[in-house]
């Protein structure tokens, strides 16, 4: 099972925002429409707090800006039991729920985390996939064309986009939770 190198990456709260989501949906959602509105809540978030819901790498794609990890485990390139309790196989370009898990299933999410989904399922999940990518291209001013690849989003420029008081401190806060949980896992 191929897990990510990325020991700070937490797999069971990136599946858990996703699972959220494909619930909301009726247990089975598009996997663009679900990166789409994962990446929509970590933006929704540092706009509320600075911070996002869960740590990733961010990046420019061609359908819009994405949580990097979290894509990898949609698309199933990675894997691991933290994710696999939440979210089953892929079928075709679906991605389905394990159960109807309800929030106090979600043990990895805050309520203000949970506010800020909801806050982004009410308004952006009755919108098809291609309404999403259009929406992140036209709204999202942190997203540049990547011309066919991928290009690196860093932290400091979606607070900056977003407004958020010193950016900079922010994003030093979010490499700082990073290299902390790099040194816990190192002792595992």
């Amino acid at each position: 099972m191929q897990q990510t190198s990325e020991k700070w990456f937490n797999a069971k709260k990136a599946a858990q925002v996703a699972v959220f989501f494909v619930n909301k949906e009726g247990k089975k959602m598009n996997a663009l429409k679900l990166v789409k509105l994962i990446y929509l809540a970590n933006r929704e978030h540092m706009r509320q707090r600075g911070y996002p819901i869960f740590n990733d790498k961010l990046v420019s794609m061609k359908f819009g800006p994405v949580n990097s990890l979290a894509y990898d485990y949609i698309k199933g390139k990675l894997k691991s039991d933290d994710w696999k309790e939440f979210i089953g196989e892929r079928q075709k370009h679906y991605v389905v729920a394990r159960d109807a898990f309800k929030e106090e299933d979600l043990l990895e999410l805050s309520k203000a985390e949970i506010q800020s989904m909801e806050k982004v399922w009410q308004e952006f999940g009755q919108e098809t996939k291609w309404d999403l990518s259009d929406w992140t291209h036209e709204k999202c001013p942190e997203w540049e064309d990547p011309r066919g690849g991928s290009v690196p989003i860093p932290y400091e420029r979606v607070l900056q986009c977003l407004g958020v008081a010193d950016p900079h401190r922010c994003a030093e806060n979010i490499r700082e939770d990073r290299r902390i949980a790099e040194f816990f896992a190192g002792e595992s």
